[in-house]
């Protein structure tokens, strides 16, 4: 597999020159063939053959960056002017800065975003649809969902499921703080698969039926797992949330001991305690911590990334153009893109929560990565 840079346009790639690749010149004869196909609603495939069928992939979406010290009033503003039981989700949507993310409200990819606030005393009305959801709490504190009858509180860089198909809903305790967390949904999959279904629920809001936070307290103990005759069978972590002491501590432990990955640093998965695997079907979620100073090496993979920036600064190198970030700034980086994360710190580590569409290209055995190899692994900047 090559490592040079993607042509902008098959068309004029010297390898579709070869046998096996389109290479039909049209004439007259043909293009009246042509016409005639359309008349009954068909076409030719070798016109568009090496664009259907590209020699690697070819991403639609942008490198696209989100700063939170201009995102923030925008969303304050939003709760002034709008009730969340007026909106249904008072949720503003981060938008790839390409035609298909505009069209698809993508922020990339297969993947979703948006910013949330809630203010004290506030609710979001339950409901449910197909779309998988998940939340990484920004900043607030007295915060708390309500998933199928389980209640539990949200804390500042807690990563929260609502798993598809779900009944949720949020709020903020009369004595809590205004809270704003980043929602990550796979809407856009949804919609493409036409598979998607909403469903408000009887009442504004779910009457917890379990003890608070039960779930975590019965499933987040570090490789104990309850033997009182419980099972569970649903095809999603039963965790629903990972503390953000658990997750920092877990990655400080883990640089006592390994290297980390030349690409990500140190980085822990999210996962399913009953399986390994992504704590939810059609997107994963991980936390890298960049060591002071640390230049990662660039690599590219099939599946698009969302970042959200959980504390120092550093910038990323995606695509060969420079991307800066400071904490709760929102960035992605889309499929096959070549990227590259920096710590500018040299006395603090900064740390990266991520979330993917990585367990649905795994699933279809088309999950692929790749190193850079030239330039000691480093992207040359665009100018």
């Amino acid at each position: 597999m090559s490592n040079d840079t993607k042509p902008s346009t098959y068309a004029v790639d010297a390898r579709d020159d070869v046998l096996g690749r389109a290479r039909v010149i049209d004439n007259d004869e043909l293009l009246s063939f042509y016409k005639e196909l359309e008349a009954h609603s068909a076409n030719a495939f070798w016109r568009r053959a090496n664009e259907i069928e590209p020699w690697e992939p070819e991403t639609r979406y942008s490198p696209t960056i989100w700063r939170y010290k201009e995102m923030r009033p925008l969303v304050v503003k939003s709760s002034e002017l709008v009730k969340p039981e007026e909106a249904g989700r008072r949720v503003i949507v981060l938008v790839n800065d390409s035609d298909p993310g505009r069209q698809n409200s993508a922020a990339v990819g297969w993947l979703f975003s948006g910013l949330q606030i809630m203010l004290p005393g506030e609710i979001t009305p339950a409901h449910r649809h197909t779309a998988s959801a998940q939340r990484f709490i920004m900043e607030g504190g007295g915060a708390y969902t309500v998933v199928d009858g389980h209640q539990i509180e949200l804390g500042q860089y807690d990563y929260v499921l609502t798993p598809g198909k779900c009944w949720h809903d949020h709020g903020v305790f009369d004595h809590g703080q205004v809270s704003i967390w980043q929602d990550g949904l796979d809407i856009p999959l949804m919609n493409s698969l036409e598979t998607n279904f909403y469903e408000v629920y009887p009442e504004n809001i779910q009457k917890p039926a379990f003890t608070t936070n039960d779930l975590p307290l019965v499933y987040g103990n570090a490789g104990l797992l309850p033997n009182t005759g419980q099972t569970w069978d649903k095809p999603y972590s039963p965790m629903m949330i990972y503390r953000w002491k658990e997750t920092q501590d877990a990655l400080f432990n883990l640089a006592k001991c390994e290297p980390g990955s030349p690409y990500d640093g140190q980085i822990v998965k999210f996962s399913n305690p009953l399986t390994g695997g992504w704590a939810m079907q059609t997107m994963g979620a991980q936390m890298q911590m960049l060591a002071p100073g640390q230049h990662c090496k660039a690599h590219r993979h099939t599946g698009n990334v969302m970042y959200n920036c959980a504390g120092g600064e550093g910038y990323s190198v995606i695509g060969g153009k420079r991307f800066d970030w400071q904490e709760h700034d929102i960035f992605c980086v889309p499929s096959w893109v070549w990227h590259e994360h920096v710590n500018l710190s040299s006395s603090e580590q900064a740390f990266l929560f991520t979330f993917n569409d990585f367990p649905v290209m795994q699933a279809l055995g088309v999950f692929i990565e790749e190193a850079l190899q030239t330039n000691n692994g480093h992207q040359a900047l665009k100018p």
